[in-house]
């Protein structure tokens, strides 16, 4: 029998929101791409809650964004409502977020990954991956069907031997029904990858028709938009937004739960899997936090399209005839009817510390890995790793050096950082704990930190690079003359200063000095300062916020500038530290699992201690020596 044989540059294995991201960064840099999705209709499925964003989760997407990525342009599309997080704190948790009309976002990314040139999109469930002597060759479907490549991205999502659970049922298929990648774990295994089972899950979806919102608190979202995508601005993308909802758990919801929790497959030990720590399930939340007598439910919106709601903070994995009745012990929820009911999901995943920074497999040359394949939770974090992962297949092929953010650079650097340098027993989720440098990380400076990488990587347009440079042409300039204005202490000025509650001047004060006081913002100023130049929205935030935060900035700065130290010490790839003395024996065993590409990564691996480090750098020296000496024997 005669099968399908097609050859492309780059193949991607998956067309979740890692699998779109990856596919488009290839094909974008002139690379022959296709990739494959298990259903057409899965195609930027959002199978949780349908949203973008939220605390440390729009750093990550304003990030894609800088780098020349879609997730950013496609909810600015498809929102249906947007709101600002932590503005009552500093600037540098401030976080967007942004509900989605699921269906739209999911239909405009495959209208984006359709007209995309040197992109095929295709539907078939891929069972093999094809290796020779340690070398990715390509991978074969369930059809039979051969496709050779150079490179191969494996973002699977949670389709790997998916099992959607609730109570006594157990579906072995995908989320939302769809079909599950039943094949592909064997084949993994079988070219010595390590496998692990984690488990997610989601709330039930509610007929909005069955709902008392009179009951419930109304959550509007913001008057002034804030875009993700820098490409956009408020005007553009500013519509009618719909309201989400709030209500709250009851004493009876959580004696219903306690009653059935032995029915609950999370506690009974039928699921496998090991669920994320900070998403968890409401019967996780009532046994966990007994004391608590209420917690929060957040009613969202699935899509304009539909009457499903979302029921935020609800997952399960309980009965249905329980999941039933503990939802109509919510106010405004008493007669609630399901559209579907909730669930848990288990999956197969890869343990990520097998990975390289560039997300490159160590033990075969151009397998890449992204998103929930590689244990972490979340639309944003997949997005991110699998842009990064196309990029770098992308450069491998071109024969360059790969883009390895550090953790002073983008949340993308700290995320991609911790699950390959620690790895993760658990899905790993973006937080802004996690980011040491997080005042020098803001998701308003992301342009600033990242757009020179993605123009010089091919990913923004020459176009777009030329208004960057203008923007921070006109920062720079701004930040400049407010440093050199002085202001009098005139009549005028004192009582401008006086009416915004701040003290009046008695000598000339620097314009810059007026900015960093808590009373006076950017905006307050322009009374007393006529000849400031026309900014945008975007430009006047930036400024206000470099000059209100200077001095925590450099504190931030000298701090990267002692940790890029030993990040640019870089150690050589076949470096075997059995044979360096004077290292412990679980740090030799463990920097020769990790084989880390830098002192500073190495420093961060568990059982690796300062003292290690010291021999590291001597021996790291030594090597720098050695070569210098045999270079002068040459000579």
């Amino acid at each position: 029998m005669n099968n399908l044989e097609e050859k492309y540059d780059i193949i991607v294995v998956g067309a979740g929101h890692a699998g779109c991201e990856a596919a488009l960064a290839a094909a974008r840099m002139g690379f022959e791409t296709i990739c494959f999705t298990v259903s057409m209709d899965s195609v930027a499925l959002m199978p949780c809650n349908p949203n973008i964003g939220g605390s440390s989760k729009g750093h990550l997407v304003k990030e894609i964004d800088a780098l020349g990525g879609e997730m950013g342009k496609n909810i600015d599309k498809t929102y249906l409502q947007s709101k600002m997080l932590n503005k009552s704190k500093g600037p540098a948790v401030h976080s967007l977020r942004a509900q989605a009309d699921k269906k739209m976002y999911s239909i405009s990314m495959t209208q984006v990954m359709g007209n995309t040139p040197n992109l095929t999109l295709r539907q078939g469930e891929v069972t093999e991956i094809l290796v020779e002597d340690g070398k990715i060759k390509g991978v074969k479907t369930y059809s039979g069907a051969v496709y050779y490549a150079k490179a191969v991205v494996l973002t699977t999502g949670t389709y790997l031997k998916a099992r959607c659970i609730y109570g006594e049922v157990s579906n072995h298929t995908g989320p939302n029904g769809l079909q599950a990648a039943n094949y592909l774990t064997d084949s993994l295994k079988s070219h010595g990858i390590s496998m692990r089972r984690f488990k997610t899950g989601t709330p039930a979806r509610i007929d909005k028709n069955t709902i008392d919102f009179s009951k419930m608190a109304e959550q509007f979202g913001d008057e002034r938009i804030v875009p993700f995508s820098f490409t956009n601005k408020e005007e553009d993308i500013k519509r009618d937004q719909i309201s989400c909802w709030l209500t709250y758990t009851t004493e009876e919801t959580h004696e219903i739960i306690k009653e059935n929790i032995h029915r609950s497959p999370l506690f009974s030990g039928a699921i496998e899997g090991t669920g994320p720590r900070y998403c968890p399930s409401i019967e996780d939340k009532i046994v966990k936090f007994p004391d608590k007598n209420r917690h929060q439910v957040f009613i969202e919106p699935e899509g304009e399209y539909t009457n499903e709601m979302y029921v935020g903070g609800m997952s399960s994995s309980l009965p249905e005839d329980v999941q039933i009745a503990m939802y109509r012990t919510l106010p405004g929820l008493e007669n609630a009817e399901f559209t579907r009911p909730a669930y848990a999901i288990e999956y197969d995943c890869i343990d990520p510390a097998d990975l390289k920074l560039s997300l490159e497999y160590k033990k075969i040359e151009n397998l890449f890995f992204a998103g929930q394949a590689n244990g972490t939770s979340g639309y944003e974090e997949a997005a991110s790793q699998g842009l990064i992962a196309g990029i770098n297949t992308s450069l491998k092929l071109k024969g360059k050096n790969p883009v390895i953010l550090d953790r002073s650079q983008a949340y993308i650097g700290v995320l991609i950082d911790d699950i390959v340098t620690k790895g993760t027993n658990e899905p790993y989720r973006m937080m802004t704990s996690r980011a040491e440098y997080r005042l020098l990380l803001r998701q308003d400076n992301a342009d600033l930190r990242l757009t020179q990488i993605g123009h010089e990587i091919g990913l923004i347009s020459d176009e777009r690079y030329k208004k960057f440079k203008e923007k921070e042409k006109n920062i720079n300039n701004e930040i400049k003359r407010l440093k050199e204005l002085t202001v009098r202490p005139t009549k005028e000025v004192n009582k401008i200063l006086k009416n915004n509650g701040t003290s009046e001047l008695t000598t000339g004060t620097k314009m810059a000095e007026l900015l960093k006081r808590t009373e006076l913002d950017y905006e307050k100023l322009a009374p007393i300062d006529e000849e400031r130049p026309k900014l945008t929205k975007q430009e006047k935030e930036e400024v206000e916020i470099q000059i209100k935060y200077e001095g925590y900035i450099k504190m931030q700065e000298a701090q990267v500038e002692k940790f890029k130290k030993l990040e640019t010490k870089i150690l050589p790839e076949n470096i075997d530290y059995e044979n360096i003395k004077g290292i412990s024996l679980e740090a030799r065993q463990k920097l020769n699992k990790f084989k880390p590409r830098s002192i500073g990564q190495a420093s961060r691996i568990s059982g690796v201690s300062p003292a290690d480090i010291s021999v590291l750098l001597v021996y790291l020296q030594q090597l720098k020596d050695e070569g210098k000496n045999n270079e002068q024997r040459r000579i």
